[in-house]
């Protein structure tokens, strides 16, 4: 690997942030940080500051940036400037000094900073699915304008990724994304009617943060995973399936048209697609487990269950539709993952608000990134107000 590989990572202070600077950490040198962002955790952002003295940092949230300036000056820690709100995202994903940036941040914030990077000639390493659900088509076109790359983070594409290197899309017949089915994978329908948000939050094989828990057990991250997918790899939908896998060891597989399966294995552990994102295409020594197939003894599979987890399919259905179409359906059930979170709504209810806002949408075709934010506001409000009349 080159060492002096410079970057900046998005989204510092969340889950993958967090394992992500654990990679940096172990890779001793071979990643320089330039650039450091999150939305408000000011303590946290300070530590990082103080460990890895990156020229420029970036607080979303305006009264945390104040914060952390005080901080830094009572402190007397020079040398990185402090920059803020949306506006400073998108000045931090451009830095010139940076060959690749990593985005983390959760949701459809990180898609202008995404873009702003791509126009700046940068690789972007994307943890984001939103990005790509929400404005895949724009994302690639402009990545393709710019020759640079999108890396994928997510364990599922990392996966598929590896296995389809300097292969053209004539030698793929299909792609399967592994689920673990989550924490209700042989719950009865009327049994997940009563689940708690605790039980929803007890996930088997991963630990992530709340929002993307939630969506594991609604299969609702699998589907935005599908959408992805699609961009990224250029396949129909058609050609896109999903497995459910409990153990949660083959990561995805990839079936040639010559019946040929490739698939990549491994401990259920993030610190891998994001190292391996990092040093692309070269390969790191990595403290982390070994996978150890003989005390696992069996993997299990099992196609997925679209009438018990409506979210899936709602999630084909838009991605099939495109246009604004997967920003509505990403929108809405952020809302009502929300409302789930704070005892709002109960667990079915996720998928019923998320297919009432998707009825009430007239899709717009080819839009631009304003047209998606808009119908992204739009989603909210209207999930808002079912949310509401409930």
């Amino acid at each position: 690997m080159r060492h002096g590989k410079r970057g900046v990572l998005l989204g510092a202070t969340g889950s993958v942030g967090r394992s992500t600077v654990q990679v940096i950490r172990e890779m001793e040198g071979g990643l320089v940080l330039q650039g450091l962002a999150a939305h408000s955790n000011v303590d946290a952002m300070f530590k990082l500051i103080q460990e890895f003295h990156p020229p420029a940092v970036c607080m979303v949230a305006p009264e945390a940036a104040r914060a952390l300036r005080d901080r830094m000056q009572d402190a007397g820690v020079e040398g990185s400037r402090v920059l803020d709100g949306p506006e400073g995202l998108v000045e931090l994903a451009a830095l010139p000094e940076a060959d690749i940036v990593l985005c983390a941040i959760v949701g459809i914030g990180g898609l202008p900073a995404v873009l702003s990077a791509v126009d700046a000639g940068k690789d972007v390493a994307l943890a984001s699915k939103e990005v790509l659900v929400c404005a895949g088509d724009l994302v690639m076109r402009a990545v393709a304008a710019r020759g640079v790359r999108i890396i994928p983070v997510d364990s599922e594409h990392s996966a598929v990724f590896q296995c389809i290197q300097h292969r053209g899309e004539s030698e793929i017949r299909k792609i399967y994304l592994t689920a673990s089915g989550g924490p209700f994978r042989t719950m009865s329908g009327e049994r997940m009617r009563q689940v708690t948000v605790e039980d929803a939050l007890r996930h088997p094989s991963w630990n992530m943060g709340p929002k993307i828990t939630i969506d594991s057990a609604t299969l609702m991250n699998k589907g935005l995973e599908v959408i992805e997918a699609h961009h990224l790899f250029r396949l129909p939908f058609d050609r896109i399936g999903v497995i459910v896998h409990p153990q949660s060891v083959i990561h995805s597989l990839v079936e040639l048209v010559d019946g040929a399966v490739l698939a990549q294995l491994g401990v259920p552990d993030m610190r891998h697609p994001i190292q391996y994102a990092l040093t692309y295409p070269h390969r790191h020594p990595a403290s982390l487990p070994a996978l150890d197939l003989a005390s696992i003894g069996a993997l299990e599979f099992e196609p997925p269950d679209i009438e018990r987890f409506p979210c899936l399919g709602a999630a084909y259905q838009a991605g099939r539709a495109g246009g604004t179409a997967p920003a509505v359906l990403n929108a809405a059930n952020e809302v009502a993952v929300g409302a789930f979170l704070g005892s709002r709504i109960t667990f079915a209810g996720i998928p019923q608000i998320v297919d009432r806002v998707m009825q009430a949408h007239e899709v717009t075709t080819g839009p631009n990134l304003e047209e998606i934010l808009r119908a992204d506001d739009w989603a909210r409000k209207e999930a808002t107000k079912w949310l509401l009349k409930d």
